[in-house]
């Protein structure tokens, strides 16, 4: 399978009535079940009450659950009472937590600039782990592919925001632009195409969790799947990534009910 976002991919923004590049990506086995019900598992963590007047603590809750998950798939897994006491100094949990506290203010910036968005990643991400000439700095080779996910990124689409940030997510994934903490990086921009383009504006799931909950080989079976192109393999990346997107909302309810109790 050809993934639609190879340098030059058609952009419907650009030309009105052009067809849709990720319209294939929806007729893959099991795809749009899968992203109709990660919506709805986000839509209901949303309508929870809690996040009437407690959707910044719910979102930093998030955002410290999420860092905590997503240096587990690193396999650094630390318990969160640990996490809480600022009691960590391992360089990949720290660069999950800068990441996480970072993802904020990036937001709208990343529709419109995602290359200065995923420089400044890696730098919060790696920057305890690399030398400082080579933070930001993505692979030479990368180039043609990564101009792809921008237009990926940048573009319009009337395909679900959860396939597209798990297209952004696997792509990152898959071509480790950088070499040194690629996964953290590939997560973190997953989960701001999520926000920025209306899936969890408030950032009050935490999908990172899900695949934490799907489990470390789990993951990795799907990405390599992904990494094939072969379109059996895509679909179930795919819907791992939606399947993921659920269990994190279930997470993001268990933070909005956690608060309700105080």
């Amino acid at each position: 399978m050809s993934i639609p976002v190879r340098p030059g991919a058609t952009r419907p923004a650009d030309r009105p009535g052009a067809p849709d590049p990720l319209a294939p990506v929806l007729e893959l086995p099991g795809v749009r079940v899968a992203a109709d019900s990660a919506r709805a598992a986000v839509d209901r963590l949303l309508s929870h009450k809690v996040l009437r007047r407690e959707s910044a603590g719910v979102s930093t809750e998030s955002a410290l659950r999420g860092a905590r998950a997503s240096a587990a798939l690193e396999g650094v897994d630390v318990p969160l009472a640990e996490l809480r006491a600022g009691a960590v100094d391992d360089p990949v949990v720290q660069g999950a937590l800068r990441v996480s506290a970072g993802l904020g203010g990036m937001v709208e910036t990343w529709p419109k600039a995602p290359g200065q968005v995923l420089a400044r990643l890696h730098v919060l991400a790696a920057s305890d782990r690399v030398d400082s000439a080579d933070l930001g700095r993505p692979a030479a080779h990368v180039g043609p592919r990564l101009s792809g996910l921008f237009s990926l990124v940048t573009g319009a689409t009337s395909a679900p925001a959860v396939v597209v940030a798990a297209l952004v997510h696997g792509e990152l994934a898959a071509m480790a632009p950088f070499g040194v903490a690629d996964g953290l990086v590939a997560r973190a921009a997953g989960r701001l195409t999520g926000i920025s383009r209306g899936l969890d504006p408030k950032a009050v799931s935490v999908p990172e969790v899900g695949f934490a909950e799907l489990g470390v080989a789990a993951y990795a079976e799907a990405l390599a799947g992904y990494t094939s192109g072969e379109p059996s393999g895509v679909a179930r990346w795919l819907v791992h990534c939606c399947q993921a997107t659920e269990h994190g909302a279930l997470e993001g309810l268990a933070i909005c009910e956690s608060l309700l109790r105080g």
